[in-house]
């Protein structure tokens, strides 16, 4: 009981120590708008609509970890444009962090075929930040009555000068793709910068930085039939001194008859958790589930369970789908 308790206490405390993380998701490429600015727009299609949801550590904290997201964007012309709503909710203390952003990208072609392909974006906007620091308890309210707990009653001696805090939004990106519909490999390769700023953020009477976030993912379509294709990938994430390395394939069955594409996919998130989704797409829709196997020194606890994640994209087309253009993702 108190191994778990410690644990739950440092997951959340995790959100609002002194050198504060952001989130990620698994699936994280189903959500353009969140990997990389430089993807605004970067479709065959008129418009699109995504939404999605993650929710972790439900097997070590009755208040899990819960992200949900949706962007909208579109084309117009070679400009792309997009807005995306995010939200990231933690813990007994109720930590939530709301965040509303808008993105813009310009694509230009590097040849007259148009087959290579560059595209640059930047995203503002603002994250709102809230607690409810007087739900937490502290380690010198732990008495051993009754088999052990928490008297809240007992002065924490811990001082939050505030509740809410606004902090900015400033990111951007690059992204290039080889787009020639007819080649068997289509390579993509993308960096991205968060935190552009660096803005204050502290829940405490101190200084405090968001350090910048950086990603850089790449990939290549690899079209071995008509019927069937691969997607090998990999990303890394920096912030600080905190590494995440990612590699990842995914895989699409067309099923004749039927306009049905069976999806796929497996990763590992080094030292930290392996995950498998399935999905489908049809016409214009694209839906995917995940789930994570943690696999990290939480292992113990968690017993492998990690979190599960869905996602759903809608394209809206009204015409026939741009040859000049790939995008390098489902």
């Amino acid at each position: 009981m108190i191994k778990k308790t410690l644990l739950i206490s440092t997951l959340i405390l995790s959100s609002f120590s002194a050198k504060s993380q952001d989130g990620h998701l698994s699936l994280y490429d189903a959500a353009p708008l969140f990997l990389n600015p430089a993807m605004t727009g970067v479709f065959e299609g008129d418009w699109r609509l995504h939404a999605q949801y993650r929710t972790q550590w439900k097997a070590v904290n009755y208040k899990p970890y819960q992200t949900g997201l949706v962007s909208f964007d579109l084309p117009k012309n070679k400009w792309g444009f997009g807005a995306q709503v995010m939200n990231f909710r933690a813990g007994i203390g109720n930590y939530n962090a709301l965040q509303a952003s808008f993105s813009v990208a310009y694509t230009t072609s590097l040849d007259s075929k148009k087959y290579h392909n560059l595209s640059f974006g930047i995203q503002g906007g603002v994250t709102q930040k809230t607690l409810e620091y007087k739900l937490l308890t502290y380690d010198n309210q732990y008495t051993t009555s009754n088999g052990g707990t928490f008297d809240q009653s007992i002065d924490p001696q811990e001082a939050f000068p505030g509740h809410r805090l606004f902090v900015p939004v400033t990111n951007a990106g690059i992204l290039y793709f080889f787009a020639k519909q007819e080649s068997r490999i289509n390579p993509f390769v993308g960096v991205s910068a968060f935190n552009l700023i660096s803005p204050q953020e502290t829940f405490l009477d101190k200084d405090n930085v968001l350090p910048m976030r950086y990603y850089g993912h790449v990939g290549t379509r690899i079209n071995v039939t008509e019927l069937l294709y691969f997607i090998p990938k990999a990303l890394v994430m920096v912030q600080e001194k905190f590494w995440e390395q990612t590699y990842a394939v995914d895989a699409g069955y067309y099923l004749k008859g039927s306009d049905i594409y069976l999806l796929g996919g497996f990763v590992y998130r080094v030292n930290d958790a392996t995950i498998i989704s399935l999905g489908a797409k049809m016409d214009n829709f694209i839906a995917k589930i995940g789930y994570d196997i943690n696999l990290s020194s939480l292992t113990p606890v968690s017993a492998g369970r990690g979190g599960f994640e869905l996602s759903f994209t809608y394209m809206q087309r009204n015409n026939k789908p741009k040859i000049e253009k790939i995008c390098p993702r489902l």
